[in-house]
């Protein structure tokens, strides 16, 4: 029998949001078996967001929650982490909207909860398993994402992009935490320069620099790669970060090219058929 898990203690962190640009304190603390995760706006009366995935209200170019009228958004990273160690249960304090961005990675999460340790509580865990095809697809675009029965967790990722300098980038990870931290966490969100104006304009990208995001143009990277493919692992990154709403998974993830709104989609078809 697989038992719950929390953190052993508080831990913190400061920075500015990705696309608020705001400063932002966030706090992890552990929380008793069958809490799940729980956002806490400290800044709107300590109203909660449960991160779940039929509390998915938008996936413009990051996650978003909302529940008791407030939300958070670009969540998807630190769920990432918290997905990688397999924890079921943290409340996580912002006194803002948005988690800091760090570096553009989930490394600085990860590394965050493996400081505050792991704590094995008593009440059993429910995983979801992952017993038949469960499919989410774009018919106008051919990308999609699925889960297959596996033992174990697994992602397979390719992406499809028409720029020369990125093209086909392929991946397939058996995902542990030794993994995830070495071959995924690492990997850093990526925009195209010719983007960033009108991201702006959207109200989107305003904490983004070259230091929390990989930028490329029509000649080549701006800042340096962690990894040559970078930008198929941070997809993976993401579809681990966003498929945590529907819980912990076991099973074998297969996408095409899919983002943040095919991603959760598929999480709100397991949460319904498989929670």
């Amino acid at each position: 029998m697989q038992r719950q898990t929390t953190i052993k203690k508080d831990v913190s962190y400061r920075g500015i949001g990705l696309h608020s640009g705001r400063e932002v304190s966030m706090r992890l603390l552990p929380a008793p078996a069958d809490t799940g995760i729980v956002f806490v706006r400290t800044d709107a009366g300590g109203r909660q967001i449960h991160a779940r995935a039929a509390n998915v209200t938008s996936t413009l170019r990051a996650t978003t929650v909302e529940e008791n009228g407030v939300k958070v958004f670009t969540i998807e990273h630190l769920m990432s982490a918290l997905h990688a160690h397999r924890i079921d249960n943290v409340c996580v304090e912002l006194n803002a909207e948005e988690p800091p961005v760090a570096d553009g990675s989930s490394l600085a999460y990860f590394d965050l909860i493996e400081s505050a340790g792991i704590e094995e509580l008593r009440s059993e865990r429910h995983e979801i398993v992952i017993d038949r095809v469960c499919r989410i697809d774009d018919e106008a675009t051919g990308r999609f994402v699925m889960a297959l029965p596996y033992d174990g967790f697994r992602v397979s990722f390719i992406s499809l992009n028409p720029h020369k300098l990125i093209g086909t980038q392929y991946e397939d990870f058996h995902i542990d935490a030794q993994t995830y931290r070495r071959e995924i966490a690492p990997a850093r969100t990526i925009a195209y320069e010719k983007e960033i104006d009108q991201l702006r304009e959207m109200g989107l990208g305003l904490g983004g620099s070259l230091e929390n995001v990989i930028v490329y143009n029509d000649e080549g990277w701006i800042n340096p790669l962690h990894f040559a493919d970078e930008l198929v692992r941070h997809k993976i990154l993401d579809v681990i970060g966003d498929l945590r709403l529907a819980g912990i998974i076991r099973g074998h993830v297969i996408a095409a090219a899919s983002g943040h709104a095919l991603n959760t989609a598929l999480a709100k078809q397991i949460a319904a058929s498989l929670g």
